[in-house]
């Protein structure tokens, strides 16, 4: 098999954890889903290797689940939140390159099949979540890069092998329209096994798949429009016709299990255990605030441990400037004064679940929305729903909780000077105290959002080394220069006039 796409026939690492993505391990068929050899690097989804296969579709649900709501833990760098102090980490110093187009092949492969198999039984549901999932892999991946294949992707059945690229409108507006579909098709008749998000609860389903509409489009917040769609229109039609999330009990995440396969992304990492700290930026915003969710994140610094101090002290907590060299870095690990992260990330194989979008997260949407004069209502309802959610979760997930948490009023903290919220002030001052208190939930949450938010509003501000911007961007894989070279030249010439630069700025920014 040709190397064709980053990580498929050569050991893929993810967060300092290695594995072969080409190898589907137990949950799929033997056979049913062999990803064949190809030419190009989308051709392994387009040779059509299901022909003759069939699989049963509660199978493809649990592996599609299990690939999309991995951490990620190149986003905790980017977003200032953690450090190395072994090396040079590129994602800490603004200066990654090209990113994989894997995800055709693993994520997108599958849940197309998923959805093919589905309608061999007529079952509307799995169609929905597929829907719901494409739409997901297809967001993520356009926000990487820009343009990408998307109305000719995963179509090798019909002969096309080398797919045009679409425009990041193009795609945004397709998957909106997916989603509208997809809530529209759940019901509460059609059987979902194989489900390890909802455990076959439709009614939740389509809550993720409504909130997941809301969160495209405040994403997509420096545009009016969206193809057809206008984006405040649709936000308000959207929340005033369609169930959304009430509780953390509706969040879209995956609980995992202390089994072979199922558990925690971190777990047993040696990087966490060895060379991986807190960033002084992300630690301070806690300890100003005096907020207790600090102690869940990090671990106290050595010299605190050796003086003796309470787990809930502030003063011991500290961090390391993820703009300085991880030499300087490394230095305040001798002096015993830098937090690692909190062992529970990589020693807990359960630890607490990984969300894609959470009650948390769709209210701080909500109370965007209202702030930017989308919906009527209050911001300020939203936001300490939000925050309340948060606590909520990491008061349920995070194992002894009232260690941290005994004795904190999360009304008092509401009203404190820092995390007040009021309605009546400018818009800017709305959307700094917003998008900062969601940044302080992202800990090992939501992937990229929080980067992605830094991006489009410019909040929280994070700390960036002197001539290194924050990257709008990932380059384009080496493998579609190989293989789909035409495809990729002629949408790197509308979008960025054939530059494939980390700095140059796609649709969705401008």
């Amino acid at each position: 098999m040709k190397n064709n796409i980053n990580g498929i026939t050569k050991t893929a690492s993810q967060n300092g954890n290695t594995a072969k993505w080409f190898t589907l391990k137990s949950l799929l068929i033997a056979g049913a889903l062999a990803l064949v050899s190809c030419e190009s690097s989308l051709d392994t989804i387009n040779e059509n290797p299901n022909d003759k296969a069939s699989v049963d579709p509660k199978v493809l649900l649990t592996y599609v689940s299990k690939d999309a709501f991995q951490i990620n833990g190149d986003n905790m760098y980017a977003s200032r939140m953690m450090i190395g102090t072994d090396g040079e980490n590129t994602y800490q110093y603004m200066k990654w390159n090209d990113t994989s187009f894997e995800v055709y092949t693993k994520g997108l492969l599958n849940t197309v099949k998923m959805m093919q198999e589905a309608e061999k039984i007529n079952n509307k549901n799995y169609v929905a979540i597929g829907k719901f999932y494409r739409a997901y892999y297809f967001f993520t991946l356009s926000l990487k890069v820009g343009s990408i294949p998307y109305s000719e992707a995963i179509k090798g059945e019909f002969g096309i092998t080398q797919p045009k690229y679409d425009s990041q409108e193009a795609i945004m507006s397709g998957i909106l329209s997916e989603l509208k579909e997809a809530s529209n098709l759940i019901n509460s008749n059609d059987k979902i096994e194989g489900d390890i998000v909802y455990n076959g609860d439709a009614a939740k389903w389509k809550k993720l798949i409504n909130a997941f509409r809301l969160k495209i489009l405040i994403t997509m917040s420096k545009k009016s429009t969206v193809g057809n769609y206008n984006i405040a229109t649709e936000f308000a039609s959207i929340t005033g016709s369609q169930p959304l999330m009430t509780s953390i009990a509706d969040n879209g995440e995956l609980k995992f299990a202390d089994a072979a396969d199922s558990r925690y992304t971190m777990f047993n990492n040696s990087g966490y255990g060895s060379s991986l700290y807190m960033a002084d930026y992300f630690i301070n915003m806690f300890k100003t605030r005096q907020d207790p969710r600090l102690f869940t994140f990090a671990a106290q610094t050595t010299g605190a441990k050796e003086a003796g101090k309470a787990i809930t002290d502030f003063t011991g907590y500290n961090g390391g400037d993820p703009t300085s060299s991880y030499s300087d870095n490394a230095a305040l690990i001798t002096a015993k004064n830098i937090s690692k992260v909190n062992d529970r990330f990589y020693k807990d194989p359960t630890n607490e679940p990984s969300s894609v979008l959470s009650y948390s997260e769709q209210e701080f949407i909500l109370a965007e929305a209202t702030a930017r004069g989308w919906i009527s209502g209050s911001a300020k309802t939203h936001y300490d729903n939000a925050i309340k959610a948060s606590f909520s979760f990491y008061q349920t997930y995070v194992k002894n909780p009232n260690q941290y948490f005994a004795g904190f009023n999360v009304n008092q903290y509401l009203a404190t000077p820092l995390v007040v919220y009021d309605d009546a002030a400018p818009l800017q001052n709305q959307l700094e105290r917003i998008v900062t208190q969601k940044y302080m939930t992202m800990f090992h949450q939501a992937q990229w959002t929080s980067y992605y938010d830094y991006l489009r509003t410019g909040y929280p501000n994070y700390p960036l080394k002197a001539g290194v911007p924050a990257p709008f961007r990932f380059r384009y894989p080496q493998s579609e220069y190989n293989y789909n070279s035409s495809n990729l030249k002629s949408a790197l010439s509308a979008q960025y006039g054939g530059n494939d630069n980390i700095n140059s700025k796609p649709w969705w920014l401008q």
